[in-house]
């Protein structure tokens, strides 16, 4: 079936701030990177793709993957684990765990995702998995799943190995993946303290305190990896997500998270154009028991924009002609173009957001005789 253009429109936001111009931006950090959640955007990078040891940010995929058994139900908060050796010696951030006092998976989780402990990281790989390396096969999995593709993990808690790396980009597309696919548990990492046996540790994200819209995620620090933290914050509707590897202190990757955000708020809109199922257009449509069908898309439509820039937005959309039933929900019935100042965008699918059914004999056939006229 050939397209057939249909129409060109111009999506305009009302009272959009005047046009902005991005200031330079230099960020102390190896390399950073700042996304918008909603449409997975680069607004701000250096050295994005760069190979980079990720440190405790490692326990970003081990709670993901943790996060998934319980989802799944192979385990359960209230579960109490029995505590091994291994996990109780093990070096590091801990909190402190003991082979002969119970411990629930909710608490483990509190003391990795709080208290950054790598005992509570192995404690819950071994309850998952049997052990930290069949665990560490299960993140591996993931990051591949995710497109995590310059990702290799051989440990849950992020000690130091040659062949335990990952890439700004990366561990935001992680970041992202977390608020997405476990709302539920997000919230965690917004705890600024959490207490078990008796010893309290506060979280060290101190944007946690210093900024009311940031609500995670973790930080990181190694001798060879320096200090280094990602972030997300959420102000009205727009969620943003800062990675900082390689600052030379705890209070720079603070300092410098906070500065990536602002820049972002600033200059940057989220503009949702479509909702999920929303109609945006109708279609004519042959031999089926309607003549006209609804189309969309088949999820919500997000922008990422320069202040002031949402009217420059345009959408081109086409459709296949004839179109001829049956047709089912979720069928490809055209696309979607969009551009900025005449540069392309993104290209999306219509959808049918209904199905219809073929109409009877002399519907066809009189839809079939005018076909032969168009």
């Amino acid at each position: 079936m050939k397209y057939l253009f249909l129409l060109l429109v111009c999506l305009c936001l009302v009272g959009s701030p005047a046009s902005a111009q991005q200031p330079p931006l230099t960020i102390a950090a190896k390399s950073y990177l700042l996304a918008d959640f909603q449409t997975g955007q680069t607004l701000a990078s250096e050295n994005a793709h760069e190979q980079i040891e990720p440190a405790s940010l490692t326990k970003l995929m081990t709670a993901y993957v943790v996060f998934s058994a319980l989802k799944q139900k192979h385990i359960s908060l209230s579960q109490n684990i029995h505590v091994s050796e291994r996990a109780w010696r093990m070096i590091g951030s801990r909190m402190f765990i003991e082979p002969n006092k119970k411990v629930t998976v909710d608490e483990l989780i509190r003391g990795m995702i709080v208290q950054s402990g790598n005992d509570a990281c192995i404690a819950l790989a071994e309850i998952i998995a049997g052990s930290e390396e069949v665990f560490v096969q299960m993140m591996n999995k993931e990051a591949a799943r995710l497109g995590m593709l310059n990702t290799h993990f051989t440990n849950t808690t992020g000690l130091p190995d040659t062949n335990h790396f990952s890439t700004a980009h990366d561990l935001a597309m992680l970041a992202a993946a977390i608020i997405r696919d476990f709302p539920e548990f997000y919230p965690l990492y917004s705890l600024k303290e959490y207490t078990y046996n008796d010893i309290t540790q506060p979280n060290r994200n101190r944007l946690l305190w210093l900024d009311p819209h940031v609500d995670g995620l973790k930080t990181g620090w190694t001798k060879t990896a320096g200090y280094c933290l990602i972030t997300s914050a959420k102000r009205d509707k727009q969620r943003l997500i800062s990675v900082i590897i390689g600052s030379d202190s705890a209070k720079t990757r603070s300092i410098e998270s906070q500065r990536l955000l602002n820049y972002g708020f600033q200059f940057y809109d989220t503009v949702h154009l479509y909702n999920k199922s929303q109609g945006v257009t109708t279609i004519q449509l042959w031999k089926g028991n309607q003549n006209q069908l609804k189309a969309g898309f088949s999820h919500d439509v997000y922008f990422t924009l320069l202040k002031g820039q949402a009217d420059k937005l345009k959408a081109t959309m086409e459709y296949k002609q004839p179109l001829i039933a049956p047709i089912n929900a979720g069928d490809n019935v055209g696309t979607v173009k969009f551009t900025l100042d005449g540069k392309p965008m993104a290209t999306y699918p219509l959808v049918a957001l209904e199905s219809i059914g073929t109409t009877n004999i002399f519907g066809r056939t009189w839809d079939s005789i005018q076909l032969l006229f168009n």
